[in-house]
């Protein structure tokens, strides 16, 4: 992050150098710091003429007089009071790093008119989310980018109580570089991270105090993995399941557990997809990379909790190895499950690594996250993930998370109406379950691998890559999930 954008906070004054940020709403008009800017009376000419109404996210753009030090000032509209939750702190960021991508240094006026100052966190929230959108893909690309050549942008948030703001801001920076390890492993091709390298950015979490083991194909074998192992079998390479544990509550407690999918690479295996269904399945890690970004997060903010973090990674391909239609596999819960779709792999891996997970981990609660189906995007859009869970008091902490964050979730059903559709002659159940309702007969399918522990499962496919961007978020990979996970654990299970 830090390669791209630097921070600082001040005390409330004028800018000195660079762009200039100030902010009005529809009917507060410039503020105090704004207007002493506005000596010539530019920006209040330039407001009228551009008949500027302050609704959220407009601008006025203006070159600094002559004599000036600055480049120019930008402003900036927030809306009514209402518009200025956590969110739209974190969106008044992000809109401002867009405005001014091309400037070295920005210097952003965080006072609003009137008396009342604004909170240091809103103020950080701000640098946050200007954090968020500065983020790209781009280490494959060999041309020169104009818009980094000068190096990382360079902003200053002045604002009311800075050191405040700044103390707040600095445990928001492990939380941003938890969004952009999960983007970075979603957006990775496939050619560059298989199973193997996958564990191994995992392991990389131990230099913030998080315990790494690794477990191979060998050990899983041991274990009686058969779910995830078949799905591996058609690849040549191997898979790994990785167990992340972080210990920062009391010592006994039993732990928050976090359950990813990362399948590197989706073929659909000898149920193959369609190639234009094919070409964004470097995607399907995408529950994987937002266990492996919240345990960042969590670490780097020496969260107060005991939280381990369980992924399998395997890579679904097609070879003379490759698991057939029709296969009968036992999972390591040591229920068998008919392979009537070698497609439908995410929810094999996760029976495995659920199963492992509370038979060694023992949790209190367990969210599993996975790019699981596309009919969730056909019910939901690419607006919220589906929820399913045996839990209302979980749900509900999700959803409220999901709101207070904008990674939103939507509970979707389960029942023993949907559950009999997995039911298979051959086996004690088959991984899809029919062509209606495909999100709800495959958590029903997880649903099985649980036991007595509140669970819950979100289908995050069409939330985690290719959503449609946003203020934070301009990647094909969102990083949905990491500031979901990170905020339930901070409200409801930290000491």
């Amino acid at each position: 992050m830090k390669d791209r954008l630097s921070v600082r906070f001040a005390a409330i004054g004028a800018p000195r150098e660079g762009a200039a940020v100030v902010l009005t709403g529809p009917e507060n008009g410039l503020a105090k710091t704004a207007k002493a800017l506005d000596k010539g009376q530019q920006l209040e000419r330039a407001i009228r003429v551009a008949d500027f109404s302050g609704k959220f996210g407009a601008t006025v753009d203006v070159v600094a007089p002559a004599g000036s030090p600055l480049d120019r000032i930008l402003v900036l509209g927030t809306g009514g009071p209402d518009e200025l939750d956590e969110y739209g702190w974190m969106r008044l960021g992000g809109a401002i790093y867009a405005a001014l991508r091309g400037a070295a240094r920005i210097d952003v006026v965080v006072e609003l008119a009137g008396d009342k100052a604004v909170d240091p966190r809103s103020a950080a929230g701000l640098a946050l989310g200007a954090a968020l959108r500065a983020y790209s893909f781009d280490r494959y690309k060999t041309r020169d980018d104009k818009a980094r050549a000068g190096g990382p942008v360079a902003l200053t948030i002045r604002c009311a109580r800075h050191a405040a703001a700044e103390k707040a801001f600095e445990a928001m920076e492990g939380l941003a570089a938890g969004v952009y390890l999960a983007r970075d492993l979603v957006n990775e091709p496939a050619n560059m991270l298989g199973p193997v390298e996958f564990a191994q950015r995992a392991e990389r979490l131990s230099s913030l105090g998080v315990k790494v083991e690794v477990l191979g194909e060998k050990e899983m074998r041991k274990l009686g993995m058969g779910a995830l192992l078949g799905v591996a079998q058609g690849s040549v390479r191997p898979p790994r399941l990785v167990v992340m544990r972080w210990n920062g509550g009391r010592a006994g407690d039993r732990p928050v557990a976090l359950v990813g999918k990362g399948v590197v690479f989706d073929t659909g295996g000898n149920s193959m997809k369609p190639a234009s269904s094919m070409e964004d399945m470097r995607g399907d890690v995408g529950g994987a990379a937002a266990v492996v970004g919240a345990m960042h997060a969590i670490a780097a903010r020496k969260a107060k909790a005991n939280v381990v973090g369980v992924i399998g990674c395997v890579e679904n391909m097609v070879d003379a190895n490759a698991q057939r239609p029709g296969d009968i596999v036992t999972s390591m819960s040591r229920q068998t499950i008919e392979v009537l779709n070698t497609d439908a792999e995410g929810r094999l891996v996760l029976a495995d690594a659920m199963t492992y997970c509370q038979q060694k981990l023992q949790p209190k609660v367990m969210i599993d996250l996975a790019t699981l189906t596309g009919a969730i995007i056909v019910a939901l859009g690419q607006h919220h993930a589906g929820l399913f869970s045996n839990d209302d008091t979980l749900a509900s902490q999700l959803i409220e998370a999901g709101n207070e964050t904008h990674e939103k979730v939507w509970r979707m059903p389960l029942g023993p109406e949907y559950d009999k559709l997995i039911d298979s002659k051959n086996a004690d159940m088959k991984n899809i379950g029919g062509r209606y309702g495909g999100a709800i007969s495959a958590a029903q399918f997880l649903q099985r691998f649980v036991k007595d522990t509140p669970w819950a499962h979100l289908d995050i496919a069409g939330t985690a890559m290719n959503a449609p961007n946003s203020d934070i978020s301009p990647s094909w990979a969102s990083g949905f999930g990491v500031r979901l996970l990170d905020r339930l654990v901070r409200d409801h299970y930290e000491k």
